[in-house]
């Protein structure tokens, strides 16, 4: 069957399901990635460790969530704490085998966090909604109260410890470049396995589970199977923006910096940037690491004399007003309405 789409005809199912498959997605996604790594050069050092950085971990974190969220429609509120168990379990492995490279220490840390989120993903099985959230709520809470526990943090003092130099082939990830780079790699590596996974039968199965889990399991689709491997994925993703936060933007490692409010962060970017979408997972963590700053400086850009607690106050108050202004306007989040710019406007020139 042929028909046509932003101006341009697919013959074939093959070019109906690439990952790309309008060519002006395909330019317009080497032109992101092509500014990505000049954009360090061009800014300066306090950017990238304020805005570039943690943009793109919540990201990672993000698409993660979304996996579990957006794609297999469970609820989760435990993303902190599966972050601070991929952190600490890299950590640990990387201290107790100091000779084991140290990308393989944070592939097996992302996999102790996956093994986590199996554990407190079974409850999935015979619960859903309301009480799923609370049980992966309690699970938050147990695993930041966990790795604080001595053994976790080599008995230190402060509960504080400091994250072991990253090493690849002789090059040193110090610099705030260096971070950057090294994160917009294991960034867009994840994004693409991501996007792949979510076009496979994997992902089409978790799909059929969020649309209607009954109707699932009646065409031979195993519900705990379906599940339990979405929890796993989803915890590996986020197991892994945990270790990128404690080892290139943080530097040390504290249970405490993944708190509860580090899940609603996630989780707001999740729903900001659009359920079932690659593209809002980037779009929301955009959304709710810029917009707080813009908020904060706007003030000063204005003259108004407000001391730090009033812009505080003033920033929250904001950024939810926003938050509650998007979910009315545009429940599908921020990906839509790029959708919608891309199909209303017509903006692409080129015909094939």
């Amino acid at each position: 069957m042929i028909y046509r789409e932003s101006g341009q005809f697919k013959t074939t199912y093959a070019a109906d399901q690439a990952m790309l498959p309008i060519l002006q997605d395909k330019i317009f996604v080497l032109a992101v990635i092509a500014l990505a790594v000049a954009l360090p050069f061009l800014v300066s050092n306090y950017v990238i460790q304020a805005l570039l950085l943690p943009f793109l971990i919540y990201s990672l974190a993000a698409i993660g969530l979304n996996i579990l969220v957006g794609y297999c429609g469970q609820i989760s509120l435990g993303t902190g704490g599966f972050m601070a168990v991929g952190a600490f379990a890299a950590w640990n492995i990387l201290t107790r085998m100091p000779e084991m490279p140290i990308l393989v220490g944070f592939v097996l840390g992302a996999l102790c966090a996956s093994g986590a989120g199996v554990l407190f993903g079974l409850p999935a099985l015979r619960i859903k909604g309301f009480y799923l959230a609370v049980t992966t709520l309690a699970a938050q809470f147990f695993l930041v109260w966990l790795l604080q526990r001595p053994f976790f943090v080599d008995y230190s003092a402060t509960g504080v410890i400091s994250a072991q130099e990253i090493q690849l082939l002789g090059w040193t990830v110090d610099s705030g470049i260096d971070k950057y780079l090294f994160a917009l790699a294991v960034v867009v590596i994840m994004a693409l396995v991501a996007k792949n996974l979510v076009r496979s039968s994997t992902g089409r199965k978790w799909m059929a589970i969020r649309d209607m889990d009954v109707a699932a399991e009646i065409i031979g689709i195993r519900p705990m199977m379906t599940k339990l491997k979405a929890f796993a994925v989803s915890s590996f993703f986020v197991g892994l923006a945990g270790i990128l936060w404690a080892y290139l933007y943080l530097g040390q490692l504290e249970a405490n910096a993944f708190d509860i409010y580090t899940s609603f962060d996630v989780l707001f970017m999740v729903i900001i940037g659009g359920l079932g979408s690659i593209l809002g997972s980037f779009l929301g963590a955009a959304f709710v690491v810029l917009v707080p700053i813009f908020l904060n400086i706007v003030p000063g850009w204005l003259g108004l004399p407000l001391d730090t607690a009033m812009v505080s106050y003033i920033e929250v108050f904001t950024f939810g007003a926003l938050i509650i202004f998007f979910l009315i306007v545009e429940p599908h989040g921020l990906a839509r309405l790029w959708t919608i710019a891309k199909q209303k406007l017509r903006l692409w020139p080129f015909p094939y």
